[in-house]
């Protein structure tokens, strides 16, 4: 299988989140280009900028963030018509039926509850990225 490269953005307000999906990747092997925007709004900026690639690129996303939240972010970018086709999988600690559905309603691949423990958390991200890697993309 030849090996694709994803441009994976983590749109992440939480330090120790950050440093857990960074720690994640290395113990799974995912060489995958990891960037990090600490809101909607700096995720926005970072993915009409251009300092994202634009092929192959996947977002995901937390809720709970100042400025501008997940959800907020999501509405934004399902408006932009260069931006509304990018896939998004929410990775939050929200496991708020209403967060769900709102988050399905703007079109989400996939809503996954960060788990409580790093071990089960590594799965998780080895999990996605077995996915991602298989999914053609946009």
């Amino acid at each position: 299988m030849s090996r694709k490269t994803l441009n994976i953005l983590l749109v992440e307000d939480d330090a120790v989140d950050v440093m857990n999906v960074q720690r994640a990747f290395k113990m799974n092997a995912i060489h995958n280009p990891l960037y990090i925007a600490n809101n909607g709004q700096q995720a926005l900026e970072m993915l009409r900028s251009g300092a994202v690639p634009a092929n192959n690129r996947l977002v995901l996303l937390d809720i709970n963030m100042p400025r501008m939240n997940g959800l907020e972010f999501l509405r934004v970018l399902r408006m932009d018509p260069d931006l509304r086709a990018t896939p998004v999988v929410m990775l939050t600690t929200s496991n708020d039926d209403r967060d769900r559905g709102e988050s399905y309603a703007l079109n989400v691949a996939g809503y996954l509850v960060k788990p409580v423990t790093f071990p089960a958390f590594v799965e998780l991200m080895a999990a996605l990225n077995a996915y991602w890697m298989r999914v053609e993309m946009p």
